[in-house]
């Protein structure tokens, strides 16, 4: 068995797994350093929101962060699991205070549909720090993407495993697994970065294609611009309809 079928059985079993060593030391430092000038300037500007301390639409909060949708390691495991169509539907930052746990402590799923047998969502997470029993690294239940609904507290926490990795490692899981982030009692914050991705015919939490500046589009590349959904927008106009097939916004084959 290769290494990428390894990763795979684990993935479709467990339903989630760690590939090591996956973005280079100075990558994580960057992107840590982009993030946490982020998250201060979250603080300042909203500082009362239910999920203070995460920071939403990472690809525009810093240029590390938006290269990182051209990541080719990042893009080959995202084909081989899932789709080479798939979009970004919510790109984000999973942080843990001192003490602390956060808005995705409680126990949940990261996509609300059940369909048996069915992908519709991954889940990706970066650790910027080591995820540790000591910081809060994730609570998971094997196998659980299998369920239709969330098992009781108790349930969850007597057979929950742990994923314990390193900075620079890629977890990669399915969103119907349940999880539950940990409590950090360390005395420094924990970060990551988190992506969600669905199908190529699903809704996005934001229009990015939109949101994003144009300098920020132009500077990704193919597959950084098909995960915004540069590949799947809609036309406003007939005009648009009607443009020629290689100019077209929904391009063919988006399955």
């Amino acid at each position: 068995m290769t290494e990428l079928e390894r990763i795979k059985q684990q993935f479709n079993t467990v339903g989630a797994v760690v590939v090591p060593s996956v973005f280079h030391a100075d990558l994580i430092e960057q992107l840590l350093a982009e993030l946490e000038v982020a998250i201060d300037e979250d603080h300042q500007l909203r500082p009362d929101v239910f999920d203070a301390g995460m920071v939403h639409n990472c690809m525009t909060r810093g240029k590390n962060m938006l290269a990182l949708l051209d990541h080719s390691a990042l893009n080959n495991y995202l084909s081989e699991l899932f789709t080479p169509h798939c979009i970004v539907y919510a790109y984000q930052s999973s942080s843990l205070p001192p003490k602390k746990g956060n808005y995705g402590t409680r126990i949940h799923v990261d996509c609300p549909r059940f369909i048996p047998d069915y992908v519709s969502n991954i889940g990706v997470i970066i650790p910027l720090n080591d995820f540790t029993l000591e910081n809060g690294a994730t609570f998971y239940l094997a196998g659980s993407h299998r369920m239709s609904e969330l098992p009781a507290e108790q349930e969850f926490y007597a057979r929950a495993q742990r994923l314990v990795c390193s900075k620079g490692d890629l977890i990669l899981f399915n969103a119907r697994l349940v999880h539950a982030a940990g409590v950090n009692n360390t005395q420094h914050t924990r970060h990551a970065l988190t992506i969600n991705l669905c199908r190529p015919y699903m809704r996005q939490r934001f229009d990015f294609p939109r949101l994003m500046t144009k300098q920020q589009i132009e500077s990704l590349g193919e597959n950084g611009r098909k995960l915004i959904g540069m590949n799947v927008r809609m036309p406003a106009s007939l005009d648009e309809f009607y443009l020629p097939a290689d100019q077209r916004l929904y391009k063919p084959g988006q399955e």
